[in-house]
């Protein structure tokens, strides 16, 4: 028996078995539909209206009830992700729960290497075979790179001795050889085509994927593209995913064939854009956090999720494309950045390569923010490096009106401190449908200012204004009123939101400030903030500062640099010396497990409060306070604040 469900508006129809979920028909044919958690009921993002058919549903589920109200249900809301398929239905995707237009960011620093690839290519002119030379084609080639190259003790890959005979004599025997790191013959081709050599350098977020096509003869970037990770569909943190993948054999290749996948996507625009062939791509560098390093090579990640978070491996890893499955040469090398341990991965030693923290005389401190941040604080005497679970809040999870930075997303926002109105952006300048990371940090600092919420975080209660007002969840602040919007409702921030952002903040705070005492560094003594990934890019940093996301570092010390992981990926494939230098780097970084720290949790509740529990840690945030008439009064330093 299959029952048949339209989605509307488009009119995309799916027959499904019983008691497969909306959320799962909705990815069957390919309709657009946000869903943060992967299905598991905890974000409430995968909202539906049901039209027709509601009276077959299962009843609705406690997950359904703590993200949507009885008025609400009342007119059809259902989560996708909890309605069980019974019979025919007519299910509407309301404007909020679309997905939209990602902004993903994949441009990082520029920063300059030395041209070493791994991958090198010999043409070659063989004597050919006669009745007095008979060598074997092996021994000939061989033969004529050692006598020509001086090229010695080289291996030829059994499966390229599948090709060898057709290349050589395609060609009147010339041919190009090419070699992998000295040593390893790859591929045999027919003709001179040492023009034509290239590499992929790949970033597997736990958000996005990004890919970066290079020349390997020049170290030119050709092109770059990118899209959602599309192991999202199995849970949105890193947590949910090592959850996923744990649960067996089936899971765990599931997930990585989804990304190979997705990877898989992106070298087919690389290639469309630049005419490359995907057997003229020799090597693929890659980087990720620890839980996407194992799973992207088939990794159980279970016990990296588990005290005391050990990974399987901690140094590099070369395989063959083959063995994973990516659409390069087959015999090509994936090469994976060593990680550093726990959750602090390949993407953090590639940050490291990419700012050169490694190599500073000066205190530095970088800041990978994400669903898992990461803080390295050091200088090339010592570097320290810690995880933090700030969570998927900035990706707007468990944010009332929260999305991701999409089509319609509101990134910025202004509020005047007199009147209380709200300027606020738009990403591509449409109505608004909802709030992204940027601008809930823009609306906290904001609402700080303008005294409309506290150093704890609560609200105003005396604030007189029709934007401030008490909903059946609580006080909320209205960002932009029904008629401005393209949902036909309100976009408030709520005061659950607010702690949201706080806990988030709280975490990458405290991480910090960690590391700074076991370090003995004040905010004074960092010469530079490198604020990476999308989120540190797109953020107002002035804002960020204000809420205390980071420690009061002189703004004109915080420096942009992107996806720099990205870019430490691509220096790593063009650069033998890098590669090198990125397994000294995981050696010696040390690494702090947060967890583990007796002070975290006392630093965790004081870095909830905004900017921090001890003012004298915020000169500059608190002067420009008191010179808004903000009432600056320190909080009570009932968690135990340690003064330094």
């Amino acid at each position: 028996m299959e029952f048949k469900v339209i989605f509307q508006p488009e009119g995309k129809r799916v027959k499904c078995p019983p008691n497969v979920t909306v959320l799962e028909a909705a990815k069957a044919v390919g309709v657009d539909i946000t869903a943060v958690c992967g299905g598991l009921g905890r974000c409430g993002k995968c909202r539906v209206i049901i039209e027709t058919g509601g009276e077959s549903l299962n009843p609705v589920t406690e997950a359904e009830r703590n993200f949507l109200s009885d008025t609400e249900i009342s007119m059809g809301y259902r989560l996708a992700c909890q309605v069980l398929v019974k019979s025919d239905l007519v299910v509407r995707i309301p404007e909020e729960s679309r997905t939209g237009r990602q902004r993903l960011l994949v441009e990082g620093i520029e920063v300059p290497v030395k041209l070493e690839p791994y991958v090198r290519k010999y043409f070659v002119e063989i004597p050919k075979p006669s009745l007095l030379d008979l060598r074997s084609d092996v021994e000939r080639l061989l033969d004529t790179l050692r006598e020509k190259y001086g090229l010695d003790d080289l291996v030829i890959e059994p499966f390229v001795l599948q090709e060898l005979p057709s290349a050589l004599r395609e060609a009147d025997w010339k041919a190009t050889v090419v070699i992998w790191n000295n040593r390893f013959i790859i591929s045999v081709e027919p003709g001179d085509t040492t023009n034509r050599i290239f590499g992929c350098a790949v970033d597997i977020g736990t958000t996005k994927i990004a890919g970066y096509l290079l020349s390997l003869n020049s170290g030119l970037l050709l092109a770059v593209d990118s899209l959602m990770n599309p192991q999202s569909a199995y849970g949105e943190d890193v947590i949910s995913r090592i959850t996923y993948a744990s649960k067996g054999a089936k899971e765990l290749n599931t997930l990585q064939k989804t990304v190979v996948e997705g990877i898989n996507k992106i070298l087919e625009s690389l290639m469309d854009k630049t005419g490359v062939r995907s057997d003229e791509i020799y090597e693929m560098t890659v980087v990720g956090n620890t839980a996407m390093h194992h799973i992207f090579l088939g990794i159980n990640p279970k016990y990296v999720a588990l005290a005391p978070y050990p990974p399987v491996i901690r140094g590099s890893v070369n395989v063959k494309a083959r063995d994973v499955g990516v659409k390069i040469n087959p015999n090509g090398n994936v090469h994976m950045l060593p990680v550093i341990g726990g959750f602090v991965g390949a993407d953090a030693v590639a940050v490291i390569l990419a700012t050169k923290l490694y190599e500073a005389d000066d205190i530095c401190m970088a800041l990978d923010i994400g669903t898992n941040t990461e803080v390295i604080l050091g200088n090339k005497e010592l570097l320290m490096a810690a995880s933090c679970a700030s969570g998927p809040a900035f990706e707007g999870a468990h944010i009332k009106y929260g999305m991701r930075a999409a089509t319609g997303a509101i990134e910025n926002i202004k509020i005047d401190p007199e009147t209380l109105e709200v300027e606020y952006k738009t990403i591509d300048d449409v109505k608004p449908r909802g709030i992204c990371g940027s601008a809930i940090i823009d609306a906290i600092a904001e609402m700080l200012k303008a005294g409309i919420i506290d150093f704890s975080g609560a609200f105003n209660r005396e604030i007189k204004s029709p934007r401030l007002r008490l909903s059946e969840n609580g006080f909320e602040f209205v960002v932009a009123w029904s008629d401005e919007t393209a949902i036909g409702k309100d976009i408030t921030v709520t005061q659950k939101d607010i702690r949201e952002i706080q806990l988030a903040k709280a975490a990458i705070h405290a991480g910090c400030m960690i590391l700074m005492r076991k370090m003995g560094v004040r905010e004074l003594d960092i010469n530079a903030l490198f604020l990476a990934g999308a989120f540190g890019t797109y953020i107002n940093p002035e804002s960020a500062r204000i809420i205390g996301m980071y420690p009061e570092i002189p703004l004109n010390r915080v420096h942009v640099v992107g996806n720099a992981a990205g870019t430490g990926a691509r220096m790593c494939l063009v650069s033998k010396s890098m590669r090198r230098k990125v397994e000294e780097i995981h050696k010696t970084v040390k690494y702090v497990e947060l967890a583990a720290e007796p002070d975290f949790q006392t630093e965790f509740l004081n870095s909830q409060f905004l900017p921090y529990a001890d003012f004298s840690r915020y000169p500059e945030t608190i002067s420009m306070l008191k010179r808004l008439g903000r009432n600056v009064r320190e909080p009570p330093s009932i968690f135990g604040l340690r003064k330094e």
